[in-house]
């Protein structure tokens, strides 16, 4: 039991999971310092405030902190702009530039049509 529990720990797609995760905690807390340090001031230059968390209206003594909401959205948003432009965006051109270029795949028809034709411009020479 234990030689099968190891095997199964030392899979590649665990191994590879296990390092995917903690290479997605370290990204997280960059991202993070990337909105928190310089996005938000930014956008507290902008607005004047870069933490909208004290925003609230009170409706039949219920406290709605629609601040915090506008904070969250924006931190996703950038999060997300960053995660796009500085992983998926350099990972799709790399990809792109590895990828080989596939023969274009003819149908039957296709062909024959192709086949035709070079016969008839073989004739006209």
């Amino acid at each position: 039991m234990l030689q099968e529990f190891r095997d199964f720990l030392l899979r590649g797609n665990i191994v590879e999971l296990a390092v995917a995760f903690v290479m997605g905690l370290a990204f997280a807390a960059v991202v993070n310092s990337l909105v928190n340090d310089l996005v938000m001031p930014v956008i507290a230059m902008v607005i004047g405030e870069p933490d909208f968390s004290g925003l609230t209206f009170t409706i039949n003594d219920a406290v709605f902190r629609y601040g915090a909401f506008i904070t969250a959205v924006i931190q996703f948003l950038a999060i997300a702009a960053a995660v796009f432009f500085f992983v998926v965006k350099p990972i799709n051109a790399i990809m792109a530039r590895r990828r080989k270029p596939t023969e274009e795949e003819v149908t039957d028809e296709e062909r024959r049509h192709r086949e035709l034709l070079d016969a008839i411009r073989s004739i006209g020479r």
